[in-house]
């Protein structure tokens, strides 16, 4: 079974998979909110300092239009009196103005300064939760899953949350104070001018609310899009030959334009709705305003020094308005935050692998490599069985081949026998220690794996072969390399086995899978699997590799998937495999001898 075969990703993974729902309802804010306070608790102290910072260079700046009107009322009084003014006490409050502003200049300076760094804190820490979490989820959460869409959780939603953090947890200390110091100072100043300013809260706050209501469906929408379209560049950059070689650049060019339309739409009406918010605000405090103009000149009237007042409470009020126009801002990157907490959490949150105590568990030493299946039933979904009362024995250092046509479940049997899915029903047995009792880590170890989708990471070509083990010599590495004839390829590249490799390097696929194959090599499991270890590479090379694969599983209990069956002649023990169930089993010559379904398969490989 190739890795095509698998249900759960043909249903979701690609372009439409994860992520696409545009329909899905609103998040819940509150709760995300909550999850996010809550894994800040670590950085509490800071950010508590970096608050009261914030508070005091708030409550200073406040301060100063309530100072400025000192200096005001004693020019207004010097010249309505036609007295000298007093410069010594001008002088002594201007200073007072600089150093109150430098010194809340200062202490905005050191909050900002403490909350980048908790800011850098929490998404490092996000970003290595996620990392370890990977390490933690089942195979099957990676089949049902976009891989962009995981790695924009990774990239994009924690960035989000980093920014917002950054701007808007100190800007929401700051408007709450600067709003509540605002009002104070001008019920101080003027209480009746005070109550006219807040007559006009009550249409501000409803208006607010209705757009963050009717916008916060907007945000998920575009959280989801981000993912989904990271997804679509991540594969038609991956499979970018395959693009190109069934002239698929036209579709791939219409499924990304579909999804960032909608990522164009829900960005556009995110936006659009959160920055309405700001204007109306400034609609409504322009109307205010132009009322306390024309209340303050009638009061000013009867009290002429009142037009000083009229003077800092307009300053008061503008803050005050700004303030409210702020928090119309912060709600809009509250929400976008909220959706992206949403997704980190939820990827957080997802069911892991059941831990295993490693102590209550079996760990075999010497392996013989009896393996049994008994009445072993899987399927990828409950209700889709594709191994039904699957039963087999093999023998220590049997070779065996498992062949079927695509869609038996060849590969399946591989996933349950390495533990990366769990079986429904039956038994699967190591040395009579069924696989459940050992440890997963334990299981994998006893097998070297040569997988058909060949797996390079930058390094070297030595890092790569000795992938997974350690203290091999370079001498094991290099033999490993000639017995998968490899070794005069390697000696010829510059720097030879010290030769850097990534995922552009400029070697074939067939190169890139006897790579594999000498990692396997060097790994040197009591027992190998062998996933159409050949299907890169031309006849003669197999030949050869047949020959390195025939010294390597000397001894060794192997399993071999292949379509071509030519390759397994040699098997110890063949189990012919259709729909799930072993129909045929025995050796190339007894299989031949029943005319059933493998000498069908066989034939049909040879047919003119």
């Amino acid at each position: 079974m190739t890795k095509t075969e698998k249900t759960p990703k043909l249903k979701q993974r690609g372009p439409m998979g994860r992520g696409m729902n545009t329909g899905e309802k609103a998040k819940d804010f509150k709760k995300s909110m909550k999850m996010l306070i809550k894994s800040l608790r670590p950085n509490y102290v800071s950010i508590i300092f970096s608050l009261l910072f914030a508070i005091i260079g708030t409550v200073l700046a406040l301060a100063l239009p309530n100072v400025t009107k000192i200096v005001s009322e004693e020019i207004f009084n010097a010249i309505s009196q036609k007295v000298s003014v007093n410069l010594q006490k001008v002088m002594t409050v201007s200073l007072w103005l600089v150093c109150m502003s430098l010194v809340s200049a200062l202490f905005s300076y050191f909050q900002g300064f403490i909350l980048s760094g908790v800011t850098a804190k929490v998404t490092k820490k996000l970003r290595t939760q996620i990392s370890e979490k990977i390490n933690l989820l089942p195979l099957k959460y990676f089949d049902s899953s976009s891989y962009g869409d995981i790695l924009s959780r990774v990239t994009n939603d924690v960035d989000t949350i980093g920014q917002t953090l950054n701007q808007s947890l100190s800007n929401i200390v700051t408007c709450i104070t600067m709003l509540v110091g605002a009002l104070i100072m001008m019920f101080v100043n003027s209480w009746q001018l005070t109550l006219i300013t807040l007559c006009a809260m009550p249409v501000s706050l409803i208006l607010v609310s209705l757009i963050v209501k009717f916008s916060q469906k907007y945000f998920v929408k575009q959280q989801n899009s981000l993912g989904e379209i990271n997804g679509i560049i991540e594969e038609n950059y991956y499979a970018h030959n395959i693009v190109k070689t069934f002239n698929a650049e036209e579709k791939a060019q219409k499924d990304f334009e579909k999804v960032n339309k909608s990522l164009c739409n829900s960005a556009f009406m995110s936006q659009f709705l959160s920055g309405t918010m700001y204007p109306i605000m400034n609609f409504i405090s322009n109307l205010v305003y132009v009322l306390i103009c024309v209340v303050g000149g009638i009061m000013s009237i009867k009290n002429p020094v009142f037009a000083v007042t009229i003077v800092a409470f307009i300053q008061y009020m503008r803050t005050f308005n700004q303030q409210i126009g702020q928090v119309a801002q912060i709600s809009g990157t509250l929400q976008s935050a909220a959706a992206a907490s949403e997704r980190v959490f939820d990827f957080l949150n997802e069911k892991e692998q059941e831990k295993e105590d490693a102590q209550q568990k079996v760990k075999l030493s010497s392996i013989k490599g009896l393996v049994e299946f008994k009445n072993v039933s899987f399927g990828y979904e409950q209700d889709k069985t594709i191994i039904h009362n699957f039963s087999a024995k093999i023998f220590p250092g049997q070779k065996v081949a498992i062949v079927g046509p695509t869609g038996a479940g060849k590969t399946t049997l591989v996933n349950l026998l390495m533990r990366f899915y769990e079986i429904d029903s039956g038994e699967i047995l190591i040395d009579d220690v069924n696989i459940k009792d050992m440890t997963r880590e334990n299981v994998r170890a006893l097998f070297g794996m040569v997988l058909q989708d060949t797996w390079i990471f930058d390094g070297t070509i030595r890092e790569n072969i000795a992938y997974g083990t350690s203290n091999k010599t370079n001498k094991e590495i290099e033999d490993a390399c000639c017995f998968a004839h490899i070794d005069h390829f390697i000696r010829s590249l510059p720097n030879g086995y010290d030769m850097i490799l990534d995922e552009t390097a400029n070697i074939s696929q067939g190169q890139r899978q006897l790579l594999t194959i000498a990692r396997a090599m060097v790994n040197n499991a009591p027992m190998l699997i062998l996933d159409e270890a050949t299907s890169s590479v031309d006849t003669r090379t197999e030949i050869m590799i047949q020959k390195a694969m025939d010294k390597l599983t000397e001894g060794r209990t192997s399993f071999v998937i292949a379509h071509r069956l030519s390759t397994i002649k040699n098997a110890d023990q063949i189990l012919v495999m259709r729909n799930g169930n072993i129909v045929e089993q025995g050796n190339h010559e007894e299989l031949l001898n029943q005319n059933g379904f493998y000498a069908e398969l066989y034939n049909s490989q040879f047919a003119e």
